[in-house]
């Protein structure tokens, strides 16, 4: 079966840092875009961070921007999110996308992990 496996979220201080994964399985991320999403209570998803399938262009959010990286590891076909410096408004659940979109576009479909959700207090 080919799917997105996300994980890694819990609660964490404001100021403190996590790192969520998303392996794949049943594919490669090589020819993929991938990319992480935040849904927050109440809100519709937003895009946070990307990388393009093309050259590894990475797309940030303004709200993310020197906080959050996107850092991956091949040998276990694994993606992640770097969050750092956490704020109570980052709380929410994310997820990660796969999609074989060309250039340095972001995915919008394709696969989709399960979302875990991640809680910063205050």
């Amino acid at each position: 079966d080919v799917q997105l496996q996300a994980s890694g979220g819990g609660l964490v201080q404001a100021g403190g840092s996590l790192r969520l994964s998303c392996t794949a399985s049943g594919f490669t991320f090589d020819g993929y875009a991938i990319g992480w999403f935040r849904q927050a209570p109440g809100k519709e998803r937003e895009g946070l961070i990307c990388i393009s399938a093309s050259d590894g262009y990475i797309h940030y959010a303004d709200s993310v921007k020197g906080r959050f990286t996107i850092p991956s590891d091949n040998t276990k076909n694994t993606v992640y999110l770097q969050m750092n410096s956490l704020k109570p408004e980052d709380t929410g659940v994310y997820y990660c996308a796969a999609e074989g979109v060309q250039g340095r576009l972001c995915p919008h479909g394709g696969f989709w992990g399960q979302g875990t959700l991640v809680t910063v207090s205050s």
